[in-house]
């Protein structure tokens, strides 16, 4: 494993000796399952619950914190096995969808959810004027519950149609008083404050864990880094880890460890796995 800095490898060695009270959060796309042209598709990695499984025995939680509704999330990734593996160690498996506003866990079971956000049935039944404007009809809408996305991947030209939707999606998005979260070949359109960093400081406090790391790979993640940092100011032992090698990422330049997709990730958590165990004997 490379560290971007001896603050890095500090934090990491904080987190071996923390990892009774150890909260890891970890995005889903891009981390657990590659990106595919094809969202509905993106299964997590074959090796990822065995790993996960393995990992959950050695910390004190493991939270997925994904965009994707949590039924969509624990579908892909096969999650409620794997959360039944995980309570078998005596840990639990948490699964929190959009944006950490849906939750599910390996000891409830159930799915909870709030209502839609005031605005975003309107907005949604907008988005055919607005793809038609940006010309970008065959652009993929993708209607969350909670949220909406498009996506432009499927299109010709997906990086032109992506430019020419945000502002246009932005505009509208203010219109209605929701939040634009841009991504890669994806414009999410969601109700003010849902974001990852909200989700983590919820676990923090309701876990009372005293190490926490996270592991993302797009702009959705962005908050999340952001908690990681408010807790480390306040003391605690904290790892940021992106998951995608690309120079231009914006989570790069703030990360403690960069990794290669979903396989560098499964890699980084047995190497913490092992060092956990051998701190331990």
């Amino acid at each position: 494993m490379e560290f971007a800095s001896t603050c890095g490898e500090r934090e990491y060695a904080a987190l071996v000796r923390a990892a009774d009270d150890l909260l890891v959060g970890l995005d889903f796309d891009g981390t657990l399952a590659p990106i595919v042209k094809d969202p509905e598709s993106a299964h997590i990695h074959p090796d990822a619950g065995e790993v996960l499984v393995e990992f959950a025995g050695q910390v004190r939680a493991v939270a997925v914190i994904t965009g994707r509704p949590a039924r969509q999330a624990l579908a892909l990734g096969g999650l409620e096995e794997v959360g039944n593996a995980i309570g078998e160690t005596g840990r639990e498996l948490f699964v929190l969808g959009q944006y950490g506003n849906e939750r599910w866990t390996s000891t409830d079971r159930r799915v909870i959810s709030p209502k839609p956000p005031r605005g975003l049935a309107t907005f949604t039944s907008e988005l055919p004027r607005l793809l038609r404007r940006a010309d970008a009809v065959g652009a993929w809408v993708e209607e969350k519950g909670l949220a909406v996305a498009v996506h432009t991947r499927r299109l010709d030209d997906p990086d032109a149609a992506y430019e020419r939707l945000l502002p246009i999606l932005t505009e509208a998005a203010k219109g209605h008083e929701m939040d634009v979260e841009p991504g890669r070949s994806v414009i999410e359109i969601r109700a003010h404050g849902m974001h990852k960093g909200a989700a983590i400081h919820r676990l923090v406090d309701e876990l009372a864990v005293k190490a926490v790391a996270f592991v993302g790979d797009d702009l959705g993640d962005i908050e999340a880094f952001k908690a990681v940092d408010e807790l480390r100011e306040q003391g605690y032992p904290g790892l940021l880890v992106c998951s995608t090698p690309e120079a231009e990422n914006p989570l790069a330049d703030r990360a403690d460890v960069v990794v290669d997709g979903p396989d560098g990730v499964l890699d980084l958590l047995r190497e913490l796995t092992a060092d956990i165990k051998h701190a331990r004997a």
